[in-house]
């Protein structure tokens, strides 16, 4: 059973946000996706200053099993990238909602509202089952 953690929102696509203190939300993928998508030998994320739509592709994720592209839920400017990634992008696989975390976006509009059209952590692991 994948781990799903408490106090963050999830997508249909198996993505976790997380809203920050300062309004902000950071974005990574889940414990379920990455064990799906097997050794994450690449991540590509987009640059910090970037803007991005709802539901549009903000980079890929690179196995050794495939690629897959990474979905931002909402829109916004990206504020930050977890530059880490680019030298030990496994650290998507050991730690996905720590280290492994992608990118952190000020989102156009109320985070709050933005949210609520997301899954909770309930919601997300009767999902998985």
């Amino acid at each position: 059973m994948s781990e799903v953690k408490a106090g963050l929102y999830y997508t249909k696509d198996h993505e976790w946000v997380e809203k920050l203190e300062n309004g902000n939300l950071r974005l990574g993928i889940t414990d379920f996706a990455q064990h799906q998508l097997g050794d994450i030998v690449f991540v590509e994320l987009p640059e910090e200053g970037a803007s991005v739509e709802a539901e549009g592709s903000i980079g890929s994720i690179e196995s050794v099993k495939t690629v897959s592209d990474l979905f931002c839920p909402v829109g916004g400017t990206i504020t930050a990238v977890n530059g880490a990634l680019e030298g030990e992008p496994e650290l998507v696989n050991s730690a996905p909602y720590g280290d492994g975390w992608m990118i952190e976006i000020q989102p156009n509009g109320e985070a709050e509202e933005l949210l609520a059209g997301l899954m909770t952590p309930e919601q997300y692991q009767a999902e998985q089952e």
